[in-house]
């Protein structure tokens, strides 16, 4: 038997090549692999000594040669190809041990040029493992270092390998090629800087972790990032404390980091359930910021999330420890508020130093639907212009309140409406069916969590149009004198004569924001 082995990642094959010698099985090797072998005592032999042609071309054809795929793909219960072997006068080759070159890791690298990136595709490696794949009912085909162990046991205590272990490594071969062609095109699209959506679509991710189960606890789930640095991603956030995250976890703090990042000044964002509960910014304070994101819905943060901007200090861990809280992203806790926090042994406590980077224009959004899925371009845009539209100009600081409520409604559900006062959200309507009743949810959470008279002098954001002027008329009567809004509707005029007869100011953006 023979076993031909080619890895650019090295973990653990010398021990695996001396097994292998130990069950008398033939090594052939190539380039650094075979260098490598012969340094630490295998007897390998080098593979131009099967195929009669030296490795050629800085080492880009190696491999690519009939003895080696005719060995690798003759089926050995077919008397007409193993004639034809023995003809040619070919070795079959029962195990393939092959990882490629490091393409992902050389893209990785800063200021990486394109010349380098390519030299780093991989062309003989892939075909081996997918002719070994093929095939896999005669042929043993590794990529992955860790099955190392499952088919030395398998050797040993049976004397073959299983067919179930060999399809399951097959499996596992198209896994790998396929995310390994999805990087390089991803690489390619990425240089050619075209913004258009591709014809085809081919994504690759890698598992970062297993969940205790989905959304419910009768769905199975799990975490997986994007081939790359991720700055600024929940899935490179380090966890310093408590239970792994859920797959609700990570989808409700993933939108609270994205509200997060329109926020340059020190800003908390609190979250439930996908939809921001409070939100709270000071010029200077990240306490002060906290105290008016807690303070503007102290009922729902309740197992809810809390991201912030800046680094929690002592005075804030206090009050949080104080709270039912599932998970704390942060750029960097004081030692203190650390080890306060620490107290609570389920809380998920997560260090993200690039917290307010965020995702490249451009990047795509996907959900899956039935059968398919649905691809657009992130909602990176926040704001290109506003127009005011009423008789009355907003003052600064009531446009400095609308602006900053513009930020809020885009992260809540539609329909969304959202009221903010002195940089601290008053009341958030999300997810409701029509425009109306979310202005009329957001009024009442105000009155009952803050107080009446809450909404008095606030602002007031719609993510999209108001259709009918009844949602006017809900602000006027809880006081609020500034609105924003896209504008757009054939309506427009009814709710610009609606403030105008309040007294309201009100401003068109152009631009809504839906979020389904």
């Amino acid at each position: 038997m023979k076993a031909l082995i080619s890895v650019s990642d090295k973990t653990g094959i010398v021990e695996f090549a001396k097994e292998l010698e130990k069950m008398d099985i033939e090594i052939i090797s190539t380039g650094g692999t075979y260098k490598k072998l012969k340094e630490e005592g295998v007897k390998a032999i080098e593979i131009s000594e099967i195929t009669g042609f030296p490795e050629c071309l800085d080492g880009r054809v190696k491999t690519l040669h009939p003895k080696v795929h005719a060995g690798i793909l003759a089926m050995r219960n077919n008397e007409k190809h193993m004639q034809q072997l023995k003809d040619l006068n070919v070795d079959t080759i029962d195990f393939v041990i092959v990882n490629l070159y490091p393409f992902k890791q050389t893209i990785l690298k800063e200021n990486v040029k394109r010349e380098e990136a390519v030299e780093n595709i991989d062309i003989g490696g892939p075909t081996m493992l997918r002719s070994a794949a093929k095939n896999y009912q005669d042929v043993t085909v590794i990529t992955d270092p860790t099955d190392y162990e499952r088919v030395l046991k398998e050797l040993k205590n049976n004397g073959q390998v299983s067919i179930d272990t060999k399809f399951y490594l097959m499996n596992k071969v198209f896994e790998h090629t396929a995310s390994y062609d999805a990087m390089i095109c991803k690489y390619l699209k990425d240089e050619r800087k075209d913004e258009t959506l591709p014809f085809e679509l081919t994504l690759t991710y890698e598992k970062v972790q297993e969940m205790r189960y989905g959304e419910n606890p009768h769905q199975i789930g799990a975490l997986y990032k994007e081939i790359g640095k991720c700055e600024g991603s929940l899935t490179i956030a380090e966890q310093l404390n408590g239970k792994e995250l859920s797959f609700n976890n990570i989808n409700d703090t993933n939108g609270a980091l994205e509200l997060l990042k329109e926020f340059d000044e020190p800003t908390v964002v609190a979250c439930k359930h996908g939809n921001p509960c409070g939100v709270g910014s000071d010029n200077k304070s990240i306490y002060k910021a906290w105290q008016k994101a807690y303070n503007a819905d102290k009922v729902s943060i309740y197992g809810g999330i809390v991201v912030s901007n800046r680094e929690i200090n002592t005075k804030m861990a206090t009050e949080m420890k104080e709270i039912f809280l599932e998970v704390i992203v942060a750029p960097s806790y004081e030692k203190e508020a650390l080890e306060l926090l620490k107290t609570k042994p389920n809380l998920r406590i997560m260090l993200l130093p690039t917290i307010t980077v965020k995702q490249p224009k451009g990047s795509y959004d996907i959900k899956k639907i039935n059968g398919g899925i649905i691809l657009q371009t992130i909602d990176s845009d926040l704001l290109n212009d506003y127009k005011i539209v009423t008789n009355r100009k907003p003052s600064e600081k009531e446009l400095e309140d609308m602006l900053f409520t513009w930020k809020i409604v885009k992260y809540v559900k539609s329909n969304g409406i959202a009221f903010g006062k002195d940089k601290q959200s008053i009341g958030i309507g999300p997810g409701q069916v029509n425009r109306v009743w979310a202005a009329k949810q957001a009024i009442e959470h105000a009155t009952e969590l803050i107080g009446k008279g809450a909404t008095n002098g606030a602002s007031l954001a719609s993510d999209a149009y108001f259709p009918f002027s009844d949602t006017v008329e809900a602000a006027h009567k809880a006081g609020i004198t500034a609105i924003i809004q896209p504008g757009g509707s054939i309506r427009d005029q009814e709710s610009i004569d609606k403030c105008n007869e309040y007294g309201i100011t009100m401003i068109f953006t152009g631009m809504r924001h839906f979020r389904h």
